[in-house]
């Protein structure tokens, strides 16, 4: 895997053995920082379900201050640290070990809690398919949405094509879904509020 553009743009870097995670494609990453354009520089950035850390990575590449990732695999959390180190951006990256859902993870440890410009949120296709884990997803997202993004922070969201049918997504800002083969990215700006589309 490479970093696609910014100061570190071409190194290479680790992805995690297994099946256990899917690192972004490389078009998919390109259109994902295509769209948040300009949003990238100075942001920071919450990186869930990290896997890798591709996304975030790229992210201080291209010029965000902070990123702060979430990962439970140890297999994956091992290679995270890895690529951190590798690359040098251990002073603007922090890592955490935990349930990428769990509220008490999204600060950093020991500083201060500050809104998120950015967040990268990329769980196992699975959680989608499962209704209480998509509730549990989608209720998470809300409380991100409303407690921890700046104004017009954005929930960059990667789902399975059929996302559309299996998410309801009203809002109050703006909500936009791109699909790219059998997977989407949805994009989420803070203000928005989401539900679980089998309600309706």
């Amino acid at each position: 895997m490479r970093i696609i553009s910014g100061e570190l743009g071409g190194r290479q870097f680790e992805a995690p053995p297994g099946e256990g995670t899917r690192p972004l494609l490389d078009r998919v990453r390109t259109a994902l920082f295509d769209w948040l354009g300009a949003k990238v520089d100075d942001a920071r950035v919450l990186d869930l379900y990290a896997g890798s850390g591709s996304q975030g990575l790229e992210a201080l590449s291209r010029g965000a201050s902070r990123a702060l990732f979430v990962e439970r695999g140890a297999p994956a959390l091992a290679t995270l640290k890895r690529n951190v180190v590798g690359l040098g951006l251990e002073e603007r990256a922090r890592i955490v070990r935990g349930d990428a859902l769990a509220e008490r993870n999204w600060s950093e440890p020991g500083a201060v809690a500050a809104p998120w410009t950015i967040a990268f949120c990329d769980p196992p296709f699975v959680v989608y398919e499962d209704p209480a884990e998509r509730k549990k997803l989608l209720a998470a997202l809300e409380v991100l949405l409303e407690r921890h993004m700046e104004p017009g922070g954005i929930v960059a969201l990667h789902a399975p094509d059929r996302a559309g049918e299996m998410l309801r997504l009203r809002a109050a800002r703006s909500s936009e879904l791109r699909a790219y083969g059998s997977s989407c990215l949805v994009y989420l700006e803070a203000g928005a509020t989401i539900g679980d589309g089998s309600h309706g």
